[in-house]
């Protein structure tokens, strides 16, 4: 195929050309989308955590000035809830109940938070002043927050027709050979901690605009979301019990995701239900106070896990008992974020006895789900600290007892005893990089150095291996414009990552076009009939073979057209600066001019849908080094090293930035972050005043280089990356301080958030 290489495909450094528009205050977010005559809702929110209730009065709050309805559960018996969408298969072969989020209680709440009525009104504070007008009756009952003890007998139920606080229970592995596996072991090292809960706090919060079109019969959402095709699809099937296409949902730029904007929320389907009933369209926007209260929390497990080992240091088996608290309800994927953790617990090790047990357990709190990573994180923290912890107990070097049980290059196609099956991977090659860039050797001479000035260092190392871009695919079609600029339409949503950047690279790698020439649509389900949105990695290692084989399909055609005109053969046809041209002469056609030569839409179109039979797997190794003041427990990351293995490299620049973010939230978790419930279910974290996110003097320079390994398992080679630092960078910054603080005091256990005062109590107690 006769193709000049363009300086912007696959590969190289292309800036985003997205950020032009975002600089200079021209993005489009759900809030600044305006609609004539639009009125403000307001939720109405639990301050208890476990409460009965009855309205007393309502009247006053429909009387009020600028209130134009007030919604109560009485009013939406005709809509269904806010479902969970994952029932699993217990042992015993029952599925467990699924406890949906109700769009408004009825009666009962069970976090705080919990929504109990919707006000809308002409203005955003005509709402919130009716909501004080809104007499109800609070019979407050006893709660239950904390994970460690919601299953222990005598503690208040979540749900009293259960009988209990376990929402499932699941297993995974053989715990009959794991047993025997134990038996047969020199050494068990074993731990216990808390993964704990997290906010996303994304820059933009949730917020919707909702229209309502009486003559057609059909709704609009304009909404912040991860992808527009499985918010319609929820709303239509499991709430209004409407078809599909009396839906149009739509998302223009979003300023943050993280799995979090993945989901249906109450807000939507009673914004659209309030415009339907008035006829005017309704827009609602939460507060930051609100989405501590009301958006999916993130991680929050308590594991118990122990490792077998023989008297060479080869790991013989791994058990684990894991308690993943559910909250009040079950969010839509939340049942399957812990057992996707499950199905990575072994990491890159060759562990072949497994035996996992997990119990979903509801307590009075917000509801948890997807995070960046979901799943995988959890799963990478618990090994990479069960391996340094056994590491300690036998005296091996870390670093040698990783190399000895590595997966081994030979041995893939490797099945873990998860379910999982890796296709390819060099671990230890990573990793003997890593440590080499990082100076591991070097490291006892600079803990020496920061000795003499009072202070503790630490060095720890993660390698952690995740699974991304799942099997499926993603749809996408490309035309040719009559302006001679290419289209790009696919299902996938941007959420801050580059995309129309990255897609455009695989466009030019195909079409030699100007990159400003190619538009990339994407968030309307008017333009597209199916998309699987962005989650999990995919829109890169999916989407863009997609759009990579879409735009050979167009590049074929385009050349076929050129060639009629120019009465030549297709085989001689370049495509190159927007012109098709007889390689080695000057005679061309504009692209302009192929559009105007097609007959039919078809002939200036591209579609493609590449199924992927299998996941990837982007693996690494992070090192982190720390260095404590005893004095106040603070603590700085003064060296951080990470080499990856993504695959293939689509753009160097957006994947520094993913890494870059990914292991900002990883350290977050580590150092500072966290939710804090009290005994009886307020949410002592609802602001930043209490929540403390990373902030630049938290961050230090990264030194990042991939060695990669194409995947088998996609098309191009591609792995994905999106969420890999956050998986990694925690354990390693864990791994640093226990380092630290057991070369200093002995201390061998921190919870995270591993805050100062922690610190200091750990090293002074």
């Amino acid at each position: 195929m006769n193709m000049v290489t363009p300086k912007f495909g696959v590969g190289a450094s292309a800036l985003r050309k997205e950020d032009r528009k975002l600089v200079m205050g021209e993005g489009s977010f759900t809030d600044d989308v305006r609609a004539e005559a639009e009125l403000h809702g307001f939720v109405v929110r639990s301050a208890h955590a476990a409460a009965r209730f009855q309205f007393r009065d309502l009247g006053a709050a429909r009387a009020a000035d600028g209130v134009h309805l007030v919604l109560t559960a009485q009013d939406l018996t005709h809509l269904g809830p806010v479902t969970c969408q994952v029932a699993l298969k217990q042992p015993d072969g029952t599925r467990h109940a699924l406890k949906h989020i109700p769009l408004l209680c009825d009666g009962q709440v069970r976090h705080v938070g919990d929504a109990v009525a919707f006000i809308v009104a002409d203005t955003l504070s005509q709402a919130q002043e009716a909501a004080e007008l809104i007499d109800i009756d609070w019979q407050i009952e006893a709660a239950h927050a904390d994970l460690a003890t919601a299953l222990d007998e005598g503690r208040p139920l979540v749900w009293p027709d259960l009988g209990t606080n376990q929402a499932f229970l699941y297993r995974v592995g053989d715990s009959e050979a794991t047993a025997e596996a134990f038996a047969a072991a020199d050494h068990v090292t074993s731990i216990d901690f808390l993964n704990n809960r997290l906010v996303s706090n994304y820059m933009e919060t949730r917020a919707c605009l909702a229209q309502w079109d009486a003559e057609a019969e059909k709704f609009t959402l304009t909404v912040g979301s991860q992808g527009v095709h499985g918010i319609r699809k929820t709303l239509a099937t499991d709430v209004f019990c409407m078809d599909l296409e009396d839906f149009r949902v739509k998302t223009g730029d979003v300023g943050g995701g993280f799995g979090t904007k993945a989901f249906n929320y109450r807000e939507y389907p009673l914004s659209l239900e309030a415009a339907r009933r008035l006829g005017r369209p309704v827009k609602w926007v939460a507060d930051r106070t609100e989405h501590f209260l009301a958006d999916a929390h993130g991680r929050d497990n308590k594991v118990s896990a122990s490792l077998a080992l023989n008297s060479d240091g080869r790991i013989l088996g791994l058990k684990i008992d894991l308690l993943a608290n559910m909250g009040g309800y079950l969010s839509q994927f939340a049942p399957f974020i812990p057992v996707f953790g499950g199905s990575m617990a072994t990491g890159v090790y060759d562990i072949r006895n497994l035996d996992f047990k997990l119990r979903g357990v509801y307590t009075h709190t917000t509801p948890v789900d997807a995070y960046r990573g979901a799943g995988r994180p959890e799963a990478a923290f618990l090994i990479e600290r069960l391996i340094d912890a056994a590491a300690r107990e036998t005296g091996l070097p870390v670093a040698e007892l990783r190399r000895r049980n590595f997966i081994r290059p030979e041995q893939f196609p490797y099945r873990t005893p998860g379910g999982r099956t890796y296709d390819v991977g060099e671990f230890d090659g990573h990793m003997t990089r890593a440590l080499d860039k990082a100076d591991a050797a070097g490291f006892s001479g600079r803990a020496a150095e920061a000795g003499l000035h009072g202070k503790v260092r630490g060095l720890g190392t993660a390698v952690y291996i995740e699974a991304c871009a799942f099997a499926g695919s993603e749809p996408a079609k490309l035309t040719l414009d009559a302006d001679g600029g290419v289209t790009l339409y696919i299902g996938t949503q941007t959420n801050g990552q580059g995309h129309a950047t990255a897609y455009s690279q695989f466009v030019a790698d195909r079409i030699g076009i100007d990159f400003d020439r190619i538009r990339v649509r994407q968030g309307d389900t008017a333009d597209l009939a199916e998309g699987g949105g962005t989650g999990g990695s995919r829109s890169i290692p999916l989407g863009g073979v997609s759009v990579s084989a879409a735009a050979e399909e167009l590049s074929d055609k385009m050349k076929k057209l050129a060639a009629d005109e120019l009465e030549a053969s297709a085989a001689d046809i370049e495509l190159v600066d927007g012109s098709a041209r007889i390689v080695g002469t000057d005679r061309f056609v504009s692209y302009a001019d192929i559009a105007r030569a097609a007959r039919s839409e078809a002939d200036r179109t591209g579609k493609a849908d590449v199924v992927q039979d299998e996941a990837t797997y982007p693996n690494g190794t992070h090192v982190c080094e720390v260095e404590i003041d005893p004095e106040t427990g603070a603590v700085e990351i003064v060296r951080y090293t990470i080499v990856d293995d993504f695959g293939v490299t689509v753009n160097p620049v957006l994947l520094l930035g993913q890494i870059h973010g990914g292991v900002v939230q990883g350290i977050g978790q580590c150092l500072t972050e966290g939710v804090i419930y009290s005994e009886g279910g307020q949410l002592l974290t609802a602001s930043f005043m209490d929540y403390a996110v990373p902030r630049a003097d938290t961050v230090p320079f990264f030194d990042f280089e991939t060695r990669n390994v194409p995947s088998t398992t996609n098309v191009m080679g591609i792995k994905g990356a999106g969420e890999a630092a956050t998986i990694g960078s925690c354990p390693a910054v864990a791994n640093a301080l226990i380092d630290a603080l057991d070369r200093a005091r002995g201390v061998r256990h921190i919870e995270m958030p591993a805050s100062p005062q922690r610190i200091w109590e750990a090293l002074n107690s």
